[in-house]
């Protein structure tokens, strides 16, 4: 059996585990080491750290202070890495918890961190799901059940000093193009929350005032969301330090291409058994600067699909040129649009988009001016017919709006925010 080098405790506080830390930064010391070859488990708090509860309540996703995610755990050095290799890392089994058989997927409130659709669903919301072996349903979203693909939504090394001053240099420019938007363009770094492993003292507070906050993906893997990173996938990984130090965390019971909610996925507890390996100089040998991921080969099998389609004009008649964004939004809104044609309220059929083992494509962009891009659902994921026909709608589900906290009467931004 593997040996466990990273395990946490759901009734701890992961600002209390030296082996998790909450952002980027290079002087985060090795929370483990391993050598090229070995195989070892990784526990992992959701991407909360337990912010979110298994209730019918929404007002955790509502509060949930988006300062302290992600929490992951690592980081894990390899000997004999150096910049410029690639860190080769064999996904071989990822899993729930036995007692946390249970995820969730949540909209955040537009003054909080907001989501692809925010202007449709400005309120935070919440749907649960649990787990049944390798399928999940849930008690808010009547009439469907799916096998789930577990998967790591974050997962990379650590950055150099130069790289990380890219980030932050790039990321700054950008939020100060429109520093009061809402929600924000981009997450800068926040010390007050920051958890930086087994860093302390004066060396903490310098790298906690500068470290990269972990939302987004960047050239050495990070946030990437891809759902098709289960067990028997590969990940090469560009090394910018000495050791490499990779960090994972933010597992996923279930997504659908996109993560379109932003906490979109079914966000879970668990654990990931991983194998690491060293191509020397692999950067230079195959001109890789972000990492490549092979897929695994196993997928829930699902082949009857209804397909829908967006292009470049938004809501309000705008055209625009070649945008995927506009077109994959505007593929989402009319697959929503057509499934409350079933009952399902617009939170709910929102929610299965962003958790359901759907596929987003770009399905076209030369023909000026509309990118086209397609969203693929499954039609055998639900207990009903969805598909069209001269009769219309088969059945009408019990569709309920999902769990939903009302705004707060103060404004909820803060400095923490950006």
């Amino acid at each position: 059996m593997a040996d466990t080098l990273i395990k946490i405790d759901l009734h701890q506080s992961p600002y209390d585990n030296a082996q998790v830390h909450n952002r980027w930064h290079p002087d985060i010391p090795m929370a483990a080491m391993v050598k090229p070859g070995d195989d070892f488990i990784i526990e992992c708090h959701d991407w909360t750290g337990g912010q979110i509860h298994n209730d019918d309540s929404a007002e955790d996703v509502r509060d949930v202070d988006l300062s302290q995610v992600h929490f992951l755990s690592g980081p894990v050095g390899v000997e004999g890495a150096e910049p410029g290799d690639l860190l080769v890392v064999d996904i071989l089994d990822i899993g729930a918890f036995g007692d946390s058989q249970w995820g969730f997927n949540g909209f955040f409130s537009k003054q909080n961190g907001g989501g692809f659709l925010t202007e449709h669903f400005p309120q935070a919301q919440k749907s649960i799901w649990d787990f049944n072996g390798m399928m999940t349903s849930s008690r808010h979203i009547p009439g469907v059940e799916f096998a789930g693909l577990i998967h790591p939504g974050l997962i990379g090394t650590l950055p150099s000093r130069p790289l990380l001053e890219e980030w932050n240099r790039r990321e700054k420019t950008l939020y100060d193009s429109d520093p009061d938007r809402v929600p924000g363009l981009v997450n800068l770094p926040y010390a007050d929350t920051a958890h930086m492993g087994k860093l302390n003292g004066d060396a903490r507070d310098r790298a906690a005032a500068e470290g990269a906050r972990t939302v987004p993906p960047r050239e050495h893997g990070g946030n990437c969301d891809i759902k098709d990173l289960s067990r028997g996938s590969t990940v090469y990984f560009p090394v910018y330090v000495k050791d490499a130090g990779l960090s994972v965390g933010d597992l996923h019971f279930s997504q659908g291409d996109g993560e379109i909610t932003f906490c979109g996925a079914i966000e879970m507890a668990g654990w990931i058994h991983l194998r690491v390996k060293l191509i020397k100089d692999g950067m230079a040998k195959y001109g890789i600067k972000n990492p490549i991921f092979k897929p695994s080969k196993i997928a829930p099998r699902y082949d009857d699909y209804l397909i829908f389609e967006g292009i470049s004009v938004d809501e309000q008649g705008k055209q625009h040129y070649l945008d995927v964004h506009i077109a994959y939004r505007q593929a989402c809104l009319n697959a929503i649009e057509y499934l409350t044609k079933f009952g399902y309220s617009r939170s709910q059929a929102y929610s299965l988009l962003g958790c359901a083992p759907a596929q987003g494509h770009i399905s076209g962009v030369v023909d000026v001016p509309n990118a086209c891009a397609t969203l693929w659902l499954p039609t055998d994921i639900f207990d009903f017919d969805i598909k069209p026909g001269a009769d219309g709608p088969t059945k009408q589900v019990d569709g309920k709006d999902l769990p939903l906290a009302p705004d707060k009467a103060t404004d909820q931004t803060s400095d923490k925010d950006h």
